[in-house]
């Protein structure tokens, strides 16, 4: 089972299908996953301040942590023009 089925299992699915009681529910589903998201939006970014130590292997997750984050970023500017 992949993390992302998990994930559903546990919030529930968060796509809209325009039923008003089963888009209600998954409103409210699509408000836990953004919780969840920033949690971790915010451990990436604890995470990416790493990039710049010296020791080996924070320095390399930090990177890492960064380039993720920056990823993200260019998607969503990418999709909002």
């Amino acid at each position: 089972m992949e993390m992302i089925e998990i994930v559903e299992k546990l919030i529930g699915k968060i796509e809209t299908i325009g039923e008003t009681n089963t888009d209600e529910k998954r409103f409210e589903n699509l408000k836990e996953f953004g919780n969840l998201t920033e949690i971790m939006l915010s451990k990436l970014h604890s995470v990416a301040k790493d990039e710049d130590c010296y020791e080996y292997s924070r320095k390399r997750s930090g990177k890492y942590a960064r380039e993720l984050l920056e990823g993200f970023a260019a998607e969503i500017k990418g999709s909002s023009n």
